[in-house]
């Protein structure tokens, strides 16, 4: 084989690659309506089923934005609702107070000229008035005395060596009574346990 003719045959299998960029196996920017043979076959039944799909999507579009609002509306609504009641909770509880903070400055004005006997007795009206109205509210005292410690109602502050055999593990002082307001606990005991 002779340099000419195999540099000939170099060139006649050598690939190209610019032609390859050239040539397009599909082009993109043509829409498909161009073509004929992708094209619709357009009939009025077919148009009639594209107008009623989109009639159907314009439809739950308006219908899903209504909805959007109404859920935006009702949550605006139930926040100032909440903010509402929680004013109105708190001003019930300071009204239904107010009653015992007016004896308690009658208390303090007679105090001076009352014996002992009867400023004792007026501070126990007073304290059992406060206790019924925050009962009214919910408020219930928690029972610790001689209960066996737990951790979930009572904080122990200290333990002392129980006196009695069978006050170990038990709440044998309470320094801060525990309270439940409906059965819930809002403030834990604090209390000595004996060991």
């Amino acid at each position: 084989m002779t340099k000419e003719h195999s540099d000939h045959h170099k060139k006649s299998h050598k690939h190209t690659s610019n032609a390859g960029e050239d040539e397009k196996l599909f082009n993109f920017d043509k829409s498909f309506q161009d073509d004929p043979e992708t094209a619709v076959n357009s009939n009025p039944e077919t148009e009639a089923k594209i107008a009623a799909l989109e009639s159907s999507l314009t439809e739950m579009k308006e219908k899903n934005l209504r909805l959007l609002a109404e859920f935006d509306n009702y949550k605006k609504r139930t926040m100032r609702e909440r903010l509402e009641l929680l004013d109105t909770a708190s001003k019930d509880v300071i009204l239904s107070l107010l009653p015992v903070l007016d004896d308690f400055d009658r208390a303090k004005r007679h105090a001076e000229e009352s014996t002992e006997e009867q400023f004792t007795e007026g501070m126990r009206l007073v304290y059992n008035r406060l206790y019924s109205i925050l009962g009214a509210a919910g408020l219930k005292e928690m029972e610790s005395m001689g209960e066996t410690f737990d951790s979930h109602l009572h904080e122990a502050i200290t333990e002392i060596p129980a006196p009695k055999e069978d006050l170990k593990g038990k709440v044998i002082d309470v320094i801060e009574k525990g309270y439940l307001l409906n059965d819930k606990i809002i403030r834990h005991a604090k209390v000595v346990v004996g060991n």
